[in-house]
């Protein structure tokens, strides 16, 4: 894990998936992409009366916007100890962050737990999961930090995606100095046990701890967190959108809830 692909936008998270992302950078000692994604960046028109190129008045709008943005940020990295470089594309949020994903390995997004009233952060996070196999680092607001030698723990419910989920977080899991796997009693039979998890962790040199709970508290979402606030927990591995996306938007769910409202960095893939 060497690459890390930051998502720069001027918005309440971007300080914390700042300092996450030079967290990581710093604990894996990689390389920081820094990536602009702004579907309004100047475009040129033909103006077939006069002759003339004319720009849109929203695009020299944005332009100004964009200018400062990448000023602001390259004066605070030319202050900080890791590699790194910019770099502005027009597209979407989602869809430059995909686009540009092939040789990350791992890309810093904000959580939806800044403005209640947000589905921006929400919807880009459902975008980017589904239409790129890079994991992502979901960072809270609040959280302008990342401790990649802290307590791991990793949220196991025996399926596809969270084995999808493990195994792209064994390079970070690495420098965790714990790393727990908790599994959740629901009643069903989990396609792959936990000890299979905490195996496969062993043959990459990793020791785990496996914690087997019941589904007492209101939500299952609400066991893992009650769980890792005891085990003082850094941050969460865990698979997302097991269900289809559109059930998970419209009924809730584990993945959904978290995003929304989970207090700690989450390390997610499906």
């Amino acid at each position: 894990m060497k690459s890390v692909l930051l998502y720069v936008n001027d918005d309440t998270g971007l300080e914390a998936r700042l300092q996450a992302a030079l967290d990581i950078t710093r604990a894996v000692n990689g390389h920081l992409h820094c990536l602009r994604a702004n579907p309004y960046n100047p475009q040129m028109a033909f103006d077939g009366v006069t002759g003339m190129s004319v720009v849109y008045d929203v695009a020299k709008l944005t332009r100004a916007a964009d200018e400062k943005l990448r000023n602001d940020i390259e004066a605070r990295l030319a202050e900080e100890d890791v590699p790194w470089h910019y770099e502005e594309v027009n597209a979407s949020p989602a869809r430059g962050l995909a686009r540009n994903s092939a040789l990350a390995d791992i890309m810093v997004l904000s959580s939806a737990s800044g403005d209640k009233d947000n589905v921006l952060p929400l919807g880009i996070l459902g975008d980017v999961l589904f239409n790129t196999n890079v994991p992502a680092l979901v960072q809270p607001d609040g959280l302008k930090k990342f401790d990649a030698t802290g307590t791991a723990v990793v949220a196991w419910n025996g399926s596809f995606e969270a084995g999808n989920a493990l195994r792209a977080a064994v390079p970070m899991l690495r420098l965790a100095n714990a790393v727990h796997i908790l599994t959740v009693d629901e009643d069903k039979d989990h396609d792959l046990p936990p000890l299979a998890a905490s195996e496969y962790l062993s043959r990459h040199g990793i020791t785990s701890e496996v914690h087997s709970m019941s589904a007492k508290k209101p939500s299952i979402e609400a066991v893992l967190l009650s769980t890792a606030d005891t085990l003082k927990a850094s941050y969460m591995v865990m698979g997302a959108y097991g269900h289809s996306r559109a059930r998970e938007f419209l009924f809730g769910g584990v993945t959904r809830s978290l995003f929304k409202d989970c207090p700690m960095p989450l390390l997610v893939s499906r």
